[in-house]
C-alpha cells in the first residue's frame, strides 16, 4: 500500500481530509440497486448502508508511483480535442477514439473495445437527463459480470477465444468542466488494502436487464486517495476487473465524497466515465 510520508506539506496544507463515505455496514440485507432510465429519477438501494468517516489522502504527491496492477488506479495527463461532452455524437466519435488510444498506451492491450459512457453532474442531473455522482463505495464489475460483458459485446466465437486469454475492464474518468473539480471529487481505495470479504455482490436492476456490481463492505483498513482540483486535461484510469489471478489487483472500490474543504460557492462537479474492455495477447 502507498502512504504519504507526512501529514502536512511544507506550506501547512493537510495531505488528507476526513470525510464520510457510504458503505455497506454488513450483509444483513441483500444489496440491490434499482436504476431508473436516465432523467427519470435517482437510483433506489436496498441494503444496510451507513456513512463511515475515512481519511482520504491527497494522491498527487504519489501519482508517479500509482499502478493499475497494485492500486488499481492511476492519474495521467490526457489532452482532449472534445469541445462539448454533452454532445453524444462528439463523445462517441472523437472522444471514444482518444480513450481507446489512452487505454492502449497505459495498458499495452492488443485490442480495446469501448462500450459505454456516463455523463454525471451535481447540478439538476435528473431534469437534464443525466446521472448524479455515485455516493456509495462500489466497483462496477464482479467475478461473474466481467466475463458476461465480453459475451454480451463480442461475437460468440471471438468472445470465447478472448476469454481464454487475459482481459480487463477499465473506466476512464475525467472532469469535463472548464474549471477544476471543487464539488464531490472521486475517492479511490488502494486495491492492496481491499480484502475479498469487502466485496459484496449487488444486483443492479434496470428496466430491461439485471447486472451485478460489487458494493464495498466497511473495512477500517481501507486506504483512500483522491486527486484534488482535477483539471480537464487529466484522467483517472480505474481497473474494475482483471481476469488474471497472479496476485495483481483484480478489483477496486471508489465513490464520490463530500470534501469538507469544498468552498460554499463551489461549482457543481461535471464528469464523464467511459467503460472499456482491454484484451491482451
Amino acid at each position: 500500500m502507498l502512504n504519504l510520508k507526512r501529514d502536512q506539506t511544507p506550506g501547512g496544507k493537510l495531505d488528507w481530509v476526513e470525510a464520510p463515505v457510504n458503505y455497506l455496514a454488513d450483509l444483513s440485507v441483500k444489496p440491490v440497486t434499482y436504476n431508473p432510465p436516465a432523467g427519470t429519477g435517482v437510483p433506489r438501494r436496498d441494503g444496510n448502508y451507513r456513512d463511515f468517516k475515512v481519511r482520504v489522502r491527497d494522491g498527487r504527491p504519489i501519482a508517479s508511483a500509482l499502478s493499475l496492477d497494485r492500486q488499481a488506479f492511476i492519474l495521467t495527463r490526457h489532452d482532449t480535442a472534445v469541445r462539448n461532452f454533452y454532445d453524444e455524437q462528439e463523445v462517441t466519435t472523437a472522444y471514444y477514439a482518444e480513450v481507446e488510444a489512452l487505454v492502449r498506451r497505459e495498458t499495452g492491450a492488443a485490442k480495446v473495445v469501448i462500450f459505454d459512457h456516463t455523463v454525471r453532474t451535481a447540478d439538476r442531473a435528473v431534469e437534464r437527463g443525466l446521472r448524479t455522482p455515485v455516493r456509495s463505495v462500489h466497483n462496477d464489475y464482479t467475478e461473474k459480470s466481467g466475463p458476461q460483458r465480453v459475451r454480451d459485446l463480442l461475437p460468440a466465437d471471438e468472445a470465447e477465444a478472448r476469454l481464454k486469454k487475459r482481459f480487463a475492464e477499465y473506466n476512464v474518468w475525467r472532469n469535463i468542466a472548464r474549471d477544476p473539480v471543487e464539488m464531490a471529487p472521486l475517492g479511490l481505495v488502494d486495491a492492496e488494502s481491499i480484502a475479498p470479504r469487502d466485496l459484496a455482490v449487488c444486483d443492479l436492476v434496470y428496466a430491461d436487464r439485471t447486472g451485478e456490481i460489487y458494493q464495498g463492505v466497511y473495512n477500517a483498513d481501507h486506504q483512500w486517495h483522491y486527486i484534488p482540483a482535477m483539471t480537464r486535461n487529466e484522467a483517472i484510469l480505474i481497473k474494475c476487473y482483471d481476469s488474471e489471478k497472479d496476485g495483481r489487483a483484480r478489483f477496486s472500490l471508489h465513490s464520490a465524497f463530500d470534501d469538507p474543504a469544498t468552498p460554499a460557492n463551489a461549482r457543481p462537479r461535471q464528469s464523464i466515465e467511459v467503460r472499456t474492455l482491454a484484451f491482451f495477447d
